[in-house]
């Protein structure tokens, strides 16, 4: 056996590493065990970089090309795209006995904010009693004023919660703030871990570092326990795909199994709630909310919100359980913060474990007086949100203007109950790799915060996430966004002294082997719809472009757009939207251009590609990696008008257009999302087909060849007849032949074969009105020579599939959808 050629050694990028404070450094202050784990983190991150770390470039794009491969995104807010999950390749390493105290800390921190909202909402003993002033509640846009006197059945008013630390100057761990309101992060830790460990191998291993399964584990059976019956549904409540963090809970849901569902997918009936299924309305026993309490019910909270369930608090009674309890999230404002330490011996009967960064709200006695004494050693903040002076974002005094100072100063005096001032504290630090550049790569201090995560458990007790989400800030900077520009984030690692057992599981316990019984939103059914029906939309406008250029296979072909085939052809981009009306004189080359630089009319092709990828963001929990890093591919840019230049960008994208058809063929599980996504896939097909026949079946023989190529048939067509294109022989193969998969009969029968295929509303066994209409129009397929199909057949057979479209919607999808937005009839003429 040949020897292996012993690699040279990688080199120490902590040798050089000089942290500006020791104390609150990671690796600086980490125990001698702890810290032999940091350099054999780093040993094996410089292996894995190209040359041993000459240029580091390597583990960084190792990890990179995992983030894409899994699709991981963000969005900051105000921007429309997406952009790439921002995780550096160094985590952020703590000792197991270390992790004790913080982890002890967390439990005693969520056991004082269950306490405290319970007793927001219930006796209210702390504000009788004056230990809390009142107006910390009152002036909190948080307070649900509706809620006081409801408690959860369960007594549980928090399943999960989360706190953000940092190490202080005296190397102890702080909290900078608690979050209720949303578990935002706690997504992106799990991210964080799967590309971290599919990137680095067996890394996390050399260093012990604790799973976090177990964690999510525990989560899903602490929200199933609090419901009232055995196998629950739990859905996590999305505010839709517009939202900062929507990959990330979309990533969540379908690692816990749990339906992804919007406020619009969900419905109340007789104080139970449900979603609406393609089988009718499944009840749903519990709700992990991702929007705020005021967005939660638009009849109990703020009418104008779109995005809550109507009536959502009449299911509250009967035992729905909704994480976390509407209105918990008072308990985060700047101005609560300033109470915690003082509130805990009160509330458990013990002093707290981790402190809360020095802070006064101005509207107790002394308070404003302190700020204003020592103004320009203070941080000042708004208590609730926002205040005048400052808006949402919180100054250093000593950053001020004059003239800004005066004023926020008198806003101060003029409403003190507004403004927390807070001792200026810098934040821990953690080794960060530096940005690529043509010299060594090295570890270099950056600040850092830690968002820790606690839920409860099937037993009701609290767990804490082993690790958690990690924010690297380019500076000193203290803010609540989740992610900002320049911001970095990376993966915590727990790290115990002795390897950990191999029992256990890096997935979810899966209960026993199940087969199919996952429901289908009415929702999602109507996204899988239109996204095949955009994408058969895409391509059968490239088609068109390709045959007006002149793609026909025959060789002595003369161009589509001669006689008078290009006309009927452009008579179609216009009529479905690809064109304006005044292009049909243009030249065939630059009406081509603009169907492929089209982005205001609905059917030009950036406006499909572009809802075909906003459609898909929504079924992003459902769609394999493969398929998305295909479907959200940009737009291919034409360099210039040259025919070939067009062709070249039709063919890239009739080529991505076939692969995701293949993937949905060979990939895609057979059940009800199958069948909604080839539905959408035979009707807009069938549309097609019927149009382009109708326009091309009188134009000759030049016209009969360019509709075998629009409906791909060409070399069946040879392989079948010797002759060339003949009318009837043509029209029997693109319209009534059962065995072509382009032919208009095959794409009907197809779709009575889906429709009979979907659940049914009862249990009578009788058709349903769909799978009456889809029949209707196979029939007269089947019993029809095709010497007897003329125009007004196919017009009438157009109608059908229109009004078949319709009733699929009405049956379906949610009420009250119009079609307009959808376009449903732009090509019918």
């Amino acid at each position: 056996m040949p020897r292996s050629r012993a690699l040279p050694a990688a080199p120490d990028w902590l040798s050089s590493y000089q942290p500006s404070d020791t104390a609150s450094d990671l690796y600086a202050s980490a125990s001698p065990q702890t810290a032999a784990h940091w350099r054999t983190m780093a040993r094996g991150l410089a292996a894995l970089g190209e040359g041993h770390g000459s240029s580091g470039g390597g583990v960084q794009e190792q990890i990179a090309r995992q983030i894409r491969d899994m699709g991981l995104t963000f969005r900051i807010a105000g921007d429309e795209a997406e952009r790439d999950w921002p995780l550096t390749p160094m985590p952020l390493i703590i000792g197991g006995e270390e992790w004790a105290g913080i982890e002890a800390g967390v439990v005693q921190r969520a056991d004082l904010l269950e306490r405290l909202i319970g007793d927001i909402y219930g006796h209210g003993q702390l504000v009788a009693k004056r230990h809390l002033p009142a107006p910390i509640l009152t002036g909190s846009p948080y307070f649900a004023r509706k809620m006081p006197g409801m408690a959860p059945p369960s007594g549980h008013w928090l399943h999960v919660c989360a706190m953000d630390l940092t190490r202080g100057p005296d190397g102890q761990w702080c909290v900078l703030s608690d979050r209720v309101r949303l578990a935002s992060g706690i997504g992106y830790a799990l991210e964080n871990r799967l590309a971290f460990s599919r990137a680095t191998g067996s890394l996390l291993g050399d260093i012990h570092a604790r799973r976090q399964a177990g964690f999510f584990s525990a989560l899903r059976e602490g929200l199933a326990r609090d419901c009232q019956r055995d196998r629950p549904r739990i859905a996590l409540l999305t505010p839709g795909r517009l939202n900062q963090s929507y990959s990330e809970q979309a990533h969540l849901a379908r690692y816990l199994g749990f339906p992804l569902v919007e406020g619009r997918d969900l419905v109340v009936n007789q104080d139970r709630l449900f979603v609406r299924t393609i089988a009718g309305p499944k009840r749903v026993d519990a709700l992990w909310r991702w929007i705020d309490t005021n967005a939660l019910d638009p009849l109990s909270f703020d009418v104008r919100s779109t995005l809550g369930v109507p009536d959502l608090m009449a299911t509250l009674p009967g035992g729905a359980v909704v994480a976390n309890w509407p209105g918990a999230e008072v308990v985060e404002s700047r101005a609560m913060a300033t109470q915690m330490e003082r509130l805990c011996p009160l509330l458990l009967g013990q002093n707290a474990l981790l402190k809360s960064v020095p802070g006064w709200w101005c509207g107790q006695d002394g308070a404003l007086a302190h700020a204003e004494a020592h103004f320009d050693d203070l941080l000042i903040a708004p208590a609730f949100g926002s205040a005048e002076g400052l808006g949402s974002q919180p100054v250093v005094g000593a950053s001020l203007s004059p003239e800004r100072r005066a004023a926020l100063l008198a806003a101060m005096r003029q409403r003190p109950m507004d403004y927390v001032v807070q001792t200026l504290m810098a934040l821990g630090q953690t080794p960060t790799l530096s940005a690529p550049t043509p010299v060594e790569q090295q570890l270099v201090p950056r600040p850092f915060s830690l968002r820790v995560f606690a839920a409860r458990d099937g037993q009701g007790r609290w767990q804490v996430m082993p690790g958690g989400f990690a924010r690297i800030l380019p500076g000193d900077d203290e803010t609540p966004a989740l992610i900002g520009t320049g911001d970095l984030s990376a993966d915590v690692c727990i790290a115990d002294a002795q390897k950990q057992s191999s029992v256990g599981h890096t997935m979810l316990d899966a209960p026993g082997v199940v087969r199919g019984g996952a429901i289908l939103a009415s929702q999602s059914a109507d996204n899988l719809f239109w996204f095949a029906r955009y994408a058969e939309r895409a391509e059968f406008t490239l088609r068109l472009l390709r045959a007006l250029l002149g793609g026909s296979i025959e060789a002595d072909a003369s161009p589509a757009h001669q006689a008078g085939v290009g006309g009927m052809l452009i008579n179609l981009l216009h009529a479905g939207g690809a064109v304006r009306a005044q292009g049909m004189g243009e030249p065939t080359l630059d009406i081509c251009a603009d169907a492929l630089t089209e982005g205001e009319l609905p059917g030009g092709i950036p406006s499909l590609i572009r809802q075909l990828q906003n459609t898909g963001r929504a079924l992003r929990q459902r769609f394999a990696r493969d398929f998305w890093l295909i479907a959200s591919r940009p737009m291919p840019a034409l360099r210039d008008h040259h025919p070939q230049t067009m062709l070249e960008v039709i063919e890239e994208l009739i080529e991505r257009l076939s692969a995701l058809s293949g993937l949905i063929a060979e990939n895609m599980m057979r059940g009800p999302a199958h069948a909604f996504i080839d539905m959408g896939r035979r009707i807009e097909r069938a549309l097609s087909i019927c149009r382009v026949t109708r326009g091309l079946q009188a134009s000759g023989q030049e016209g009969l060849n360019v509709l075998l190529e629009l409906c791909d048939s060409q070399i069946t067509y040879r392989s079948r007849y010797l002759s060339g294109a003949a009318p009837l022989q043509v029209l029997d193969l693109v319209l009534l032949d059962p065995d072509n998969p382009r032919s208009l009969a095959f794409q009907v029968e197809a779709l009575v074969q889906r429709i009979s295929g979907l659940p049914p509303l009862d249990d009578r066994n009788l058709p349903e009105q769909t799978l009456l209409d889809a029949r209707a129009i196979l029939a007269p397929l089947q019993a029809q020579a095709i010497a007897d199909v003329d125009s007004g057949t196919l017009h009438a057979i157009e109608i059908q599939l229109l009004s078949l479209s319709d009733r699929i919607s009405e049956r379906y999808f949610l009420p009250n959808e119009t079609v307009a937005p959808r376009q449903q009839g732009a090509l019918l003429s």
